[in-house]
């Protein structure tokens, strides 16, 4: 149940403690992707995930709005990028949380679709969860399928799934310029110490890998094996016994 396109009524009647809530960024993926790439991939695996739950459970988890801006300033160098501080991220998803909770929706699974969020994330799930204010487990898509592609970021992976949610946003033309200004790794290494934090320092066009290898049925199998995985979170948190510490 998309909370947005319901009533307080109908949220009030939803028979479930489950809820998904989706979390991205705003933020470049190259010159052919758009800006929502990270926020876009989050909304769509957490509402096909809902559907299959519901489809398998007697229990049709309550879907939020999705938070679009996330920890990002790696990419401040290209225009139209969004972050907020890692401490604005954390206190908006949790109040966010705590708010689900209010209302009874006290198992949450945060989908996310952004790395720089990852660690915030665990820290505020498990804050949340210890304190009492709610079950709360992150969820990142892209660490629990197996691409056909490279995953760089812009890469193919991200862009195919891009081709199957949104192709009108993608702009394949420009893949031979993603191509040729595209990193390698995600960062500059020496002895394993990163000594790059900005994303064009080791990215001319902003993304990694080229993406033209890219396609919508690609696309279509990463959704649906991310879906799949976010369901079997659900319903293990569902049966997890919680007892928090009020």
């Amino acid at each position: 149940m998309n909370l947005s396109n319901h009533t307080w009524t109908d949220a009030r009647d939803a028979e479930t403690d489950l809820a998904i809530l989706p979390v991205g960024s705003t933020e470049q993926h190259g010159p052919h992707a758009p800006l929502g790439v990270d926020h876009l991939a989050a909304e769509a695996i957490a509402a096909e995930a809902a559907e299959c739950y519901a489809d398998e459970h007697d229990a049709d988890p309550v879907v939020a709005p999705a938070v679009p801006v996330g920890v990002a300033e790696e990419h401040r160098a290209f225009d139209g990028t969004l972050w907020v501080t890692e401490d604005t991220f954390r206190d908006y998803v949790a109040d966010v949380c705590r708010s689900l909770a209010h209302h009874g929706f006290d198992r949450v699974v945060v989908v996310n679709g952004h790395g720089g969020n990852t660690g915030a994330l665990r820290e505020v799930c498990g804050r949340l969860t210890r304190d009492g204010d709610c079950y709360a487990v992150p969820f990142t898509w892209f660490d629990v399928v197996t691409p056909e592609f490279e995953l760089g970021h812009g890469g193919p992976t991200e862009t195919s799934l891009m081709l199957h949610l949104a192709p009108d946003l993608v702009r394949e033309e420009r893949y031979e310029e993603a191509a040729a200004g595209a990193g390698h790794g995600f960062g500059v290494f020496v002895d394993g110490t990163n000594l790059a934090y900005d994303f064009d320092e080791f990215s001319e066009s902003g993304n990694l890998a080229d993406p033209s290898p890219a396609t919508a049925a690609e696309g279509e199998r990463l959704l649906a094996s991310a879906a799949d995985a976010c369901v079997n979170v659900l319903a293990a948190i569902d049966e997890r016994e919680w007892k928090p510490e009020r």
